[in-house]
């Protein structure tokens, strides 16, 4: 019973040792590698730098919005009459520091000759700058008031599908409450991860091919921008053929012919063709 079960044993051994050889000869002369991932889900919550009633939001779930469009706004007037206030500020200083600077010019004239005391020309002269520091003050405050004004509405900052309509006209909303969830649309890329053993053999540019569940559906042309340098647990909702508990690392690939077949969230299946990369020159041909 002991000779079979070395037997056994022995025959296990070898069996193991080819298998691992046959495995690695074969990882080595693989032309293509499979990846899974999803479409990255990328979202711009939208609101207002400044406090106030919801006067207008002119799309709705679902709509397409361009960079730069107008989204939303609230009531103006209340920031409106601030800027007035501060406008009419500054007015009232510029005629206080013109009757101070008419003053210490007089008393400058007359200070040498004793008609006045020196207290009372440097009381002129301080009443001078204090009136100018407040001409400054009076300036910022403007400032601060129109960029309030401005903030009053919101743009958009980059093309995008409206993912959810958060607030209606007429809701008081605090500072930066979102009213809009957008859904940025480019660029699109792929969240996939590869395992560390396949690591050396992708690199930032490498071409690649996203293929969607949709059959005969598009093939779309893409490349590998990033690779991160951290290893991480294979994610549960990324399906591979490892082991969930192996390392791997993330991945962002590009889609470089993306359309509206391409959506967030929705998960993809990406080819990457094993090419060598590029050479760098070497010593010789640096010099």
């Amino acid at each position: 019973m002991r000779k079979w079960l070395l037997i056994a044993l022995f025959l296990l051994v070898i069996g193991a040792t080819l298998y691992y050889f046959v495995q690695k000869q074969h990882t080595k002369n693989r032309k293509y590698l499979t990846l899974y991932g999803n479409v990255d889900v990328r979202q711009v919550d939208l609101g207002f730098r400044v406090y106030g009633r919801v006067s207008s939001m002119p799309f709705e779930e679902g709509d397409f919005v361009p960079k730069d469009a107008f989204m939303g706004q609230i009531d103006k007037q209340p920031y409106l009459d601030k800027v007035f206030e501060a406008q009419a500020n500054i007015e009232a200083i510029k005629r206080q520091l013109a009757n101070a600077q008419l003053i210490l010019k007089r008393r400058e004239e007359t200070v040498g000759s004793g008609a006045i005391s020196d207290e009372d020309y440097q009381d002129a002269l301080s009443s001078r700058d204090v009136y100018m520091a407040n001409l400054k003050l009076a300036k910022a405050t403007l400032g601060v008031a129109l960029t309030d004004l401005k903030n009053t509405e919101v743009y958009c900052p980059t093309d995008g599908t409206i993912l959810t309509r958060i607030r209606e006209p007429g809701t008081v909303v605090n500072i930066a409450e979102p009213i809009y969830t957008l859904s940025v649309i480019s660029p699109v890329w792929v969240r996939a991860f590869v395992a560390e053993p396949d690591l050396g053999r992708v690199y930032p540019g490498m071409s690649a091919e996203i293929h969607t569940d949709t059959k005969g559906g598009t093939v779309y042309k893409g490349h590998v921008g990033f690779i991160s340098p951290i290893a991480e647990f294979t994610p549960k909702t990324v399906e591979t053929t490892q082991l969930r508990t192996d390392l791997v690392y993330r991945l962002r690939i590009y889609a470089d012919n993306p359309d509206q077949g391409l959506r967030q969230g929705m998960p993809v299946t990406v080819t990457l063709s094993l090419s060598p990369p590029p050479s760098l020159p070497s010593n010789e041909e640096t010099k």
